[in-house]
């Protein structure tokens, strides 16, 4: 898909040393860089390998990667359906305000419908206005009443 100048398009083996940096980017611009313990060996075999465990798409302007989405399917007992986590969007800042984003979540969107999901869902930092205004723009109904439970498993 292209349009504006940007071009939006599933990544490439060749894309994974980018969407590393540009992860480490979205690290720092949310405060948590000393969360990033993975590399790009790993995210590329789980991109790519069989079973894929993730997919990403990318955003390119003029042959340089200027932001990326990653995703995977979920599963909805309520409506009996797959969907799919948004687990990140990220465009650089630089090149922000020019429907990068909106092209990359429209993207995900898209295919979600086109596999007959249910749901499109993610999560965004509850300081994080622009994100939040952005996604209800987009027309995200954002869940006050829903909390992130996790368990972190060491490797």
């Amino acid at each position: 898909m292209e349009e504006n100048g940007f071009k939006i398009r599933p990544a490439k083996p060749e894309d994974v040393e980018t969407i590393f940096k540009l992860i480490k980017a979205l690290a720092d611009y949310e405060k948590l860089t000393d969360s990033v313990k993975g590399n790009p060996e790993s995210l590329s075999k789980h991109l790519f390998s069989q079973p894929a465990y993730a997919e990403a798409i990318v955003a390119e302007i003029e042959g340089k990667l200027v932001g990326f989405a990653l995703f995977y399917p979920n599963y909805s007992t309520f409506l009996t359906r797959p969907g799919i986590h948004l687990e990140d969007l990220f465009v650089l800042p630089e090149y922000r305000r020019r429907g990068i984003g909106s092209a990359l979540l429209e993207y995900v969107v898209s295919l979600a419908k086109k596999r007959n999901f249910g749901r499109v869902e993610w999560h965004v930092l509850e300081w994080n206005k622009p994100a939040i205004a952005f996604y209800e723009k987009m027309g995200a109904q954002i869940l006050d009443d829903w909390r992130i439970c996790r368990i972190n498993l060491d490797s």
